[in-house]
């Protein structure tokens, strides 16, 4: 057994985004039991930890990317999926990044890696996630170019927000964007299609 699952408190802060290729909003996002808009909802989740670890190791700063190919109906399960680290982490953040990302500290990831069916090689690259004005961006080169870009609201200062949302990964605030998008990994090609963001909090004690 690694240190890091010797351990059983950890918790982390940050910003979380992603992109599919659904029409807004991805109805595999309200629940897995609906149907996408096409017969694979092909996306990623973008994670930016801004605070957090598990009392030894420090994730601040650290950058993670999943890629994902799922059923229609998302509840189905079988999902394919990759996970990319940020290639700066240190050997005892990646490891416990991804034992918090495949779910074997617990928290809401073990939810959602009941639906996997191939969890692909971890693979540590340079990501770049930026955030700047009403856009956001996430970079790997060779592998993905994104950018969301946020909905305009009734208050045109303020962003298109989902409130009171349940959902195991995300804030329950989050807020609406387009997307456009390519990845090489998934075969992901999207212009103005869902995507969203919010500020996470996890935590398991």
């Amino acid at each position: 057994m690694s240190e890091a699952t010797q351990k059983t408190g950890w918790w982390a802060k940050g910003l979380l985004f992603e992109n599919c290729n659904c029409t807004l909003v991805c109805p595999g996002h309200i629940h897995f039991s609906q149907a996408c808009t096409h017969e694979r909802c092909l996306g990623y989740w973008a994670i930016l930890f801004e605070e957090g670890g598990d009392g030894g190791i420090d994730l601040a700063g650290c950058k993670a990317v999943i890629t994902y190919d799922s059923p229609q109906h998302m509840i189905e399960g079988d999902w394919t999926q990759r996970m990319i680290i940020d290639e700066a982490a240190s050997a005892g953040q990646r490891q416990l990044i991804e034992e918090i990302l495949t779910g074997k500290l617990g928290g809401p990831w073990k939810v959602l890696e009941q639906f996997v069916g191939t969890q692909l090689p971890t693979e540590y690259r340079a990501i770049q996630i930026d955030e700047t004005g009403r856009e956001k961006r996430v970079h790997i080169a060779g592998l993905i170019e994104s950018t969301l870009e946020e909905l305009k609201g009734h208050a045109r200062s303020e962003p298109v927000r989902l409130t009171n949302m349940f959902n195991q990964i995300h804030a329950p605030a989050q807020e609406l964007a387009l997307g456009t998008s390519s990845c090489t990994e998934i075969g992901l090609q999207t212009k103005g299609t869902h995507a969203l963001s919010s500020h996470f909090s996890w935590r398991v004690d």
